[in-house]
């Protein structure tokens, strides 16, 4: 995701003039970009607004932006899609 053209402009704009560096640029994006996915097995939402996903043995486990989290035994990431946020995963 970019950020939206106007404040992109003012950023930019600002960092000419030495009121931001780039880190607070570099900041400023990531906080942007920001996804929370809906996590998704055999077919049906099982989790949402995960913001970290770990292998933890022969599972996952899954966290939200409040620090709650599941795991997700014998499964494996099969697909993570942005533009969709979802988060899919297998089981055998």
């Amino acid at each position: 995701m970019t950020l939206p053209f106007l404040a992109k402009a003012a950023i930019q704009k600002a960092s000419k003039e030495r009121f931001i560096t780039n880190s607070d640029l570099f900041l400023y994006g990531k906080v942007d970009s920001m996804c929370e996915f809906k996590v998704i097995l055999n077919g049906e939402t099982m989790f949402k607004d995960a913001v970290n996903a770990k292998a933890k043995g022969s599972g996952i486990i899954v966290r939200d932006i409040l620090g709650q989290s599941k795991e997700f035994k014998n499964c494996r990431i099969l697909e993570v899609d942005v533009n969709s946020t979802r988060l899919i995963l297998s089981s055998p």
